[in-house]
C-alpha cells in the first residue's frame, strides 16, 4: 500500500526555477504585445510639447524654474490639451516617482459630490508634503488636486471647495478644467488664474497628425490630412483617433477622403446636394423620398443639422431673410432633437421650410 501511495505521490510537474523562467517569459511577451491607443501614445510627456497654448505654457514653464503656480481654471474646447497640459507639467514637477503621491486627479466619471470634497479632497490637501526629489533635483512643496470636467459638479460641491482652496493654499493648489467657464460659481473662478484653451490651427493640427503617420508608417496625402482636420473642427483626439481608425480600415493601403467621411459619419456633399436639389423641385414626395433614404442609410439628423447650417450660410442665392429664416427653423430643430424627437418628421419639417424659401426664387 506504500509502495502505490508513494508512486502516485510523484510529481509531473517542473522543476520551480524553471517554472517562474516560463512565466517571466510569459509576461515579457505580453508586455511587447500590449497595444496602446494613438491618442496616450502620443500625448505630450512634457511642456515643451504641447501645440498652440502659449499663455498657459508660458506660466508653467515660470512654475518649473522655482516660481510658485497658482490656482489653475483650464477652459476650452475639447481635445485641445487641457488635461494633458497639466498632466504633462505635474510630471515635471514631481518625477515618475512622486507623481502618483503628489497628484490627485478626480474626473467625471467619478462621485464628486459635496461628500467627497468634503472628505477626500479635504483630506488629501491637508497632508504635507517635503521639497525634495530622490533624484535630488528640486520640488515644490505642494501638491496638486486637479479636477476634470468641473463644469458637471454640482453648485453645493462646487461651494464646499471654496474654503478648502483658501485654507490649504500652503501645501495645494487646484487646477479646474471644464468646457464652460460659465458653469464654474464666481468665488471659484475667482481664486484662480484662468487660462481659455483655443481650438488647435489648421496647421498646427496637420503638423501633428504628419508627424503620427510618420512615424506610424501610415500613408496618406496631404489632402487627406487637410480633410481630417476639417471634419475634426479643431479637436486634436478627434483627428487622431479617427487616424487610427482609418488606419485600421485600409490595412495599410493609403487612406482617402471617402474612409474619413465614412468613419466620421459625415454626410457625403453629393448627399446634401441632392437635398437641396430636391427641396428646389417643389415635390413634397420626392423630398420625403430623399429623407427616408437619409434616415435608413443611418445618417444622424443632427449631423445633417450642422452641415445644412454651413451650406445655408454659404449659399449666395439666397437673400439674407430667407437665410435668417431657415437658420432660426435648424435652430428649433436642434432643440427637438436634443429633447429626443422623431427625427423623420424633424427632418421633413424643416426641407419642408427649405423648399418654402427655396422655391419663393422661381
Amino acid at each position: 500500500m506504500q509502495a502505490f501511495l508513494k508512486g502516485t505521490s510523484v510529481s509531473t510537474k517542473p522543476p520551480l526555477k524553471d517554472r517562474v523562467a516560463a512565466t517571466a517569459g510569459s509576461s515579457g511577451e505580453n508586455k511587447k504585445a500590449k497595444p496602446v491607443p494613438w491618442v496616450e501614445k502620443y500625448r505630450p510627456k512634457c511642456v515643451d510639447e504641447v501645440a498652440f497654448q502659449e499663455e498657459v505654457v508660458a506660466v508653467l514653464k515660470k512654475s518649473l524654474e522655482g516660481a510658485d503656480l497658482p490656482n489653475l481654471l483650464f477652459y476650452g474646447p475639447p481635445g485641445t490639451g487641457k488635461t494633458s497640459t497639466i498632466l504633462a507639467a505635474a510630471r515635471e514637477l514631481f518625477g515618475p516617482e512622486l507623481f502618483r503621491l503628489r497628484v490627485l486627479e478626480l474626473n467625471a466619471s467619478d462621485e464628486r459630490g459635496i461628500q467627497v470634497v468634503r472628505e477626500k479632497v479635504k483630506n488629501f490637501a491637508q497632508l504635507t508634503v517635503s521639497g525634495s526629489r530622490s533624484d535630488g533635483k528640486p520640488c515644490p512643496p505642494f501638491k496638486i488636486v486637479i479636477l476634470d470636467e468641473a463644469d458637471s459638479m454640482t453648485s453645493a460641491a462646487q461651494a464646499a471647495l471654496r474654503r478648502t482652496m483658501e485654507k490649504e493654499s500652503k501645501t495645494t493648489r487646484f487646477c479646474l478644467i471644464c468646457n464652460y467657464v460659465s458653469r464654474i460659481i464666481e468665488p471659484l473662478t475667482s481664486r484662480c488664474s484662468k487660462f481659455r484653451f483655443k481650438p488647435l490651427s489648421d496647421k498646427i493640427q496637420q503638423q501633428r497628425l504628419l508627424d503620427i503617420a510618420d512615424k506610424e508608417h501610415v500613408k496618406i496625402s496631404n489632402e487627406g490630412i487637410a480633410y481630417l482636420v476639417k471634419v475634426s473642427e479643431g479637436d486634436l483626439r478627434k483627428a487622431i483617433t479617427f487616424l487610427q481608425s482609418a488606419t485600421r480600415l485600409t490595412g495599410g493601403k493609403e487612406i482617402t477622403e471617402k474612409v474619413i467621411t465614412d468613419i466620421a459619419g459625415v454626410i457625403p456633399a453629393e448627399t446634401i446636394d441632392g437635398l437641396f436639389a430636391a427641396c428646389q423641385s417643389g415635390s413634397f414626395d420626392k423630398l420625403e423620398g430623399v429623407v427616408k433614404n437619409l434616415i435608413d442609410e443611418g445618417h444622424a439628423a443632427t449631423q445633417l443639422v450642422n452641415q445644412l447650417h454651413d451650406v445655408v450660410v454659404e449659399n449666395d442665392n439666397l437673400s439674407d431673410k430667407q437665410k435668417s429664416i431657415i437658420t432660426e427653423k435648424l435652430a428649433e430643430v436642434d432643440k427637438c432633437l436634443a429633447d429626443g424627437a422623431d427625427e423623420h418628421l424633424q427632418l421633413i419639417s424643416l426641407c419642408a421650410t427649405v423648399m418654402q424659401q427655396l422655391t419663393q426664387n422661381c
